[in-house]
């Protein structure tokens, strides 16, 4: 038996630029933390000449291509893997909440079905392995942060160049800066699920307009938010957390004029309690429309977590993971 643990992610700068709408014309900056909320994955060997998928669903066949998990099924015909193999998927979280589940899973699915053949992928290969699946393979609009960050972990950052090619590096804190942002940063899950993919598309559409003729103004923007991501990386190596905080804003601010999608009434209400409350920076996980909710507050934190109690809001407390992807068990 194989087992593989790999982290989602908090995005915390950057993010969008990551599609290749915008990527392809202009290049990409993010800066991305893995936390130590995780998607695991367990292959074992099965003794009938079956294959056997467990996640939400259980799916028993006889062949890859009658597998109706399409990651699963690309995962396999990858790794050249046919038969006798059942897997069973854990996470920390659910889908379709903004914290990358779908990149980590690709990715531990990958490390642990070569885990299981005795091969060794380095996190850089299974990233791109897992890009490929998800671009690729399913053309799915997504870009390349959740899957570069789960297989790598820490606080990074990704710049991408026009071609794809993916440049990671560790952005350099303090450990007093790291322990700065796991105190101040907080989650709140609205229990609201969507679906990304609707999200992304009208993003990236919104994005090619341009080229149709458009005013432009979504590029605008996703200009404005690699900026400021840019300028988020050098206030945190500086040492200045508080900047991240105004800057996080600022971010929310530009994304959220992207898509219609991105937000609605309730949570730009929630978000405006949070401001009222001691937040200083604001912003929806992920590609927006639910999931979860991220703030950063360094003082009054009582009072934001007693006020987005009371509309019914669950916190989650997060540690950042600097291991990435891994084999937790092997036998």
């Amino acid at each position: 038996m194989i087992i593989s643990r790999t982290p989602f992610r908090l995005p915390l700068g950057g993010g969008g630029t990551d599609l290749p709408a915008y990527y392809s014309k202009y290049g990409g900056y993010v800066i991305s933390a893995a936390i130590d909320k995780y998607m695991h994955i367990a292959v074992n060997k099965m003794f009938e000449d079956k294959i056997r998928v467990s996640y939400s669903s259980t799916e028993i066949v006889d062949s890859p291509d009658k597998i109706r998990h399409r990651v699963v099924r690309e995962a396999l015909r990858c790794t050249g893997i046919d038969r006798h193999i059942e897997i069973v998927s854990i996470a920390d979280a659910p889908a379709s909440t903004g914290l990358g589940s779908s990149g980590s899973f690709a990715v531990g699915l990958l490390n642990a079905l070569y885990g299981y053949k005795g091969l060794h992928k380095t996190a850089k290969e299974l990233a791109e392995e897992a890009c490929d699946i998800a671009m690729n393979k399913l053309v799915e609009p997504s870009g390349k942060q959740d899957e570069y960050i789960a297989a790598h972990g820490g606080i990074r950052v990704l710049e991408i160049d026009r071609s794809g090619s993916v440049s990671v590096r560790d952005l350099k804190l303090d450990q007093e800066v790291v322990s700065e942002l796991e105190h101040n940063i907080l989650m709140f899950y609205t229990g609201i699920k969507r679906d990304a993919s609707e999200v992304l598309r009208e993003q990236q559409g919104r994005i090619e307009q341009k080229d149709r003729g458009g005013d432009g103004d979504a590029v605008k923007r996703m200009h404005k938010i690699k900026s400021i991501g840019i300028e988020i990386g050098k206030a945190l190596e500086r040492g200045e957390v508080n900047r991240f905080g105004e800057l996080l804003h600022e971010h929310w601010l530009a994304k959220r004029g992207v898509t219609q999608k991105m937000s609605n009434d309730r949570i730009d209400r929630w978000l405006e309690i949070a401001r009222k409350n001691g937040a200083m920076g604001e912003k929806l996980i992920g590609a927006g429309g639910g999931g979860f909710l991220m703030f950063y507050c360094e003082n009054g934190k009582h009072e934001l977590r007693k006020a987005l109690a009371a509309e019914g809001l669950q916190e989650h407390r997060f540690r950042f993971d600097f291991t990435g992807s891994k084999i937790i068990y092997d036998v």
